[in-house]
Order: structure tokens, then sequence, then C-alpha cells
């Protein structure tokens, strides 16, 4: 890992500062070393207010009889990624003491990523993680904020991230960082019938 765009973005205690380090396709074995998992313990279930939702959509958290676990990287980790030309993206470290504790993906100008929709002024935050025992104490607002910075230095005006209503944590995370709800999909997923995909975007004017 190149130590080369290494900074410093919080400082959370006399002994604890979180750096992130931008790394590269390279690292994505290491990138997929912290977990992506997490036990859902309950929903945010879209209720229609109105006839057929006319008079729009209430999300409501209700929790579960039986909690169950969710991991994003079932399906191959970030490995599968390199389907993509990655050579726009942006792939960061977040380090405590020296000690990988997350990271997050970022991705931008790449063709065949409809998320993208084609637009340059357009970037996607791909993937965010922060290994369990480190959850809680900064480094995901801290992640947020160099990404932030990457895009924008990317002349991009609006940032879109994708999550489900089972992922209530991650909910609460982007609304904190001042991300608005743009889209609420509950027929997104065909294999995933239970899952709503919601769609994040933070206006960076």
């Amino acid at each position: 890992m190149s130590n080369a765009n290494l900074i410093v973005t919080n400082k959370v205690s006399r002994d604890m500062r979180i750096q992130i380090s931008e790394e590269t396709p390279a690292n994505l074995e290491q990138y997929g070393s912290v977990p992506m998992s997490f036990t859902v313990t309950s929903h945010l279930v879209p209720t229609a207010l109105g006839a057929n939702g006319l008079g729009g959509i209430q999300l409501v958290e209700k929790t579960l009889e039986t909690p169950y676990t969710k991991d994003y990287d079932d399906d191959g980790g970030p490995e599968r990624w390199r389907r993509w030309d990655l050579s726009n993206w942006g792939i960061f470290c977040a380090l405590v003491n020296g000690e990988r504790v997350g990271g997050a993906v970022v991705a931008h100008r790449t063709e065949g990523v409809n998320f993208l929709k084609g637009r340059d002024d357009l970037a996607a935050l791909w993937d965010i993680r922060i290994d369990p025992a480190w959850q809680r104490r900064g480094i995901g607002r801290a992640l947020f904020q160099h990404i932030e910075y990457w895009v924008r230095t990317r002349d991009c005006a609006l940032l879109e991230i994708e999550t489900q209503n089972n992922n209530v944590a991650a909910c609460h995370f982007y609304a904190a960082q001042g991300c608005t709800l743009g889209t609420i999909d509950r027929f997104a997923y065909e294999d995933l019938p239970d899952e709503t995909r919601l769609i994040w975007y933070k206006e960076l004017a």
C-alpha cells in the first residue's frame, strides 16, 4: 500500500488517529479482509399513505421476530468488481494506528455501470465497510468526508448511494451525512422480494 496519499482526517483521542489512504485495484483482496456482514434485527417497511401510495410512502421501522445475517460479500466479494474498468474508481482504506479497520469505494465515469447513468457529474458510493469492532467510533464519518472531497475534485455535482431497507443503520448513517432519500423501489430485486431498494443522494453544490 502506498502512503503517497495518506492523510490524517480525524483525531478521535490522544491515542487514536483515523488515517485514510488511497489504494489501487491491486489491493482489492486486502480491502475485502474487512467483513461486510451484519445482523438484521429490523426492516424499514414501505407503508402506503392513501390508495396505492398516491398519498405518499412512509418507511416504518419494524423489529423482526427472527434476526438474520446479511453479507454483501456472499456473491464473490470485492474481486468481482474487476469485470469493470476500475481506472476511474476511488478505493480507500481506513487505518487506526496502522491497523486496517475499514474502507470505501467510489465508482465514477465507468462504461457498463448503469448506476452511473452515463453522467460524468455523478459518482456512486459503491461500498463502505467498517470492522464491527470499530463501528460507532467516527471511522465511517471520516471515510464519507474524504469521499466527498475526492468526488468534488472530479467536478461531480451528485453522489449516489444504494442500500436496502434491511440495512437500517446505513440509512440512519446516510441521513446523518446530509444525504436525501430519492428512490424507494419495492420491486427492484426479483430474487430478494422481501428487500426494498433505497437510493440516497448527496448534493455537492
